[in-house]
């Protein structure tokens, strides 16, 4: 399969190998031609986002890039990017707001995705992209400002003002919840199979981290057969 599809409408896609952006993504695959870009920012996960990424392009015949931001892992104390222990619960407690919070608080990158989707925007119109590609969502914006559509309508008024092209961020699971990102991602035939959603740098994913919970459960909700290997 070539590298870079030949479509008349191009994209950027902002791509970790995760399930939520490997769904966003494919919701595209078809209309698009596809440049991701996957961000190397000292993460635990690393090198399995990028393996994911680079085998999910390689499928779908999207151009792929690795973009390492180093300092970035410098800034704030996150448990995804230093040696501090990753928070962990158990299924029952993902919905209980004061410890998921928390759990946040413990992860979170200061400004990681406005630096991706400005980053991104430099791409987009670089290449004279129509669309830049996100996959923030509904379950994560409640933890996670940065995954909210408040952040996503912001930064589109941003761009909108601060380019010279006209390019929009799209982000397809936006209303959507875990269960709901699985459905669509069988619906538009996703390789979800590849995607890589674990907080740590297994070739399986670990299967205790918050992450994993909200993946094993999303599949479980939907009733769609998972694919994903766990260690526990």
């Amino acid at each position: 399969m070539s590298s870079y599809n030949k479509k008349t409408k191009k994209a950027i896609s902002v791509l970790s190998g995760g399930l939520d952006s490997t769904v966003a993504t494919s919701f595209y695959k078809d209309n698009y031609d596809i440049h991701a870009i996957t961000f190397d920012y000292g993460q635990r996960s690393v090198e399995s986002e990028i393996h994911a990424s680079k085998k999910i392009c390689e499928k779908l015949g999207f151009k792929h890039s690795v973009i390492a931001l180093p300092w970035l892992s410098n800034l704030g104390n996150s448990a995804l990017t230093s040696e501090e222990k990753l928070p962990l619960l158990s299924m029952d407690e993902l919905d209980d707001k004061e410890l998921t919070e928390d759990s946040a608080s413990k992860v979170w990158v200061p400004g990681r995705n406005i630096v991706f989707t400005a980053i991104a925007t430099s791409y987009a119109e670089a290449e004279d992209a129509d669309i830049i590609i996100v996959g923030w969502d509904k379950e994560e914006a409640n933890t996670f400002p940065d995954n909210s559509k408040e952040f996503l309508e912001s930064f589109n008024d941003m761009i909108y003002i601060g380019t010279k092209k006209t390019v929009e961020i799209k982000a397809p699971a936006i209303d959507l919840n875990k269960k709901e990102i699985v459905e669509l991602g069988k619906k538009v035939d996703a390789p979800l199979e590849l995607s890589y959603s674990c907080y740590t740098d297994n070739k399986k994913h670990c299967g205790i981290c918050e992450s994993c919970l909200r993946r094993k459960r999303a599949f479980i909700e939907s009733e769609i057969a998972d694919p994903t290997e766990y260690l526990e």
